[in-house]
């Protein structure tokens, strides 16, 4: 691996500037669909970090946060099999929930979380994705926001990760071959 992440990049797709414009329009939508009510953001971590740490600040409603984690691994190979890993602390039934994610991809993972979070009988329950690859869905996944939607693409930063790696650079860019066929470090 390089010295530096960002010698790893070919594009930049996303700017961060365009990154923080995005996120703020996504904060006030947000604020006037949730004002008069207590929404409970659930982050699926843990692509949705940075989207969302950046996202509380920009909404100027009360609300809550809480966070998921799941695995759709096994054995270090793509199974198909969803797991919750880390589960809500909390009880969802009545609330308004919206779920924050950092991509959707395929929609299997996202299709999983939906069903089991409408299981908990929440008063609503809607989507916020940061970014949507359209092109890859196979479960469709009733998205309420996005920031952007991106062609099918390995795309990394802001969050998301190749191997752990990438989530800290401040724009969405394009891995370059040689690193996406790297050795774990």
């Amino acid at each position: 691996m390089s010295n530096s992440l960002e010698n790893d990049i070919v594009e930049v797709m996303i700017t961060e500037e365009a990154i923080h414009q995005r996120v703020a329009e996504l904060g006030r939508e947000l604020s006037v669909a949730y004002g008069g009510s207590l929404p409970l953001l659930v982050g699926v971590l843990k692509g949705c970090a940075v989207f969302m740490a950046d996202l509380v600040r920009h909404m100027d409603v009360p609300l809550e946060t809480d966070y998921m984690a799941v695995s759709s691994y096994g054995g270090g190979v793509r199974s198909g099999a969803v797991r919750i890993t880390k589960d809500l602390d909390g009880i969802i039934e009545g609330r308004d929930v919206l779920l924050v994610e950092g991509i959707v991809d395929t929609g299997m993972t996202l299709g999983y979380l939906i069903r089991n979070l409408r299981a908990r009988h929440p008063r609503s329950l809607r989507l916020c994705t940061f970014i949507d690859k359209p092109a890859r869905r196979i479960v469709p996944v009733p998205i309420a926001w996005r920031g952007f939607e991106v062609p099918d693409r390995f795309v990394v930063g802001y969050g998301l990760d190749f191997r752990q790696l990438y989530r800290n650079l401040p724009y969405i860019g394009i891995l370059s071959d040689t690193a996406v066929g790297m050795k774990q470090p």
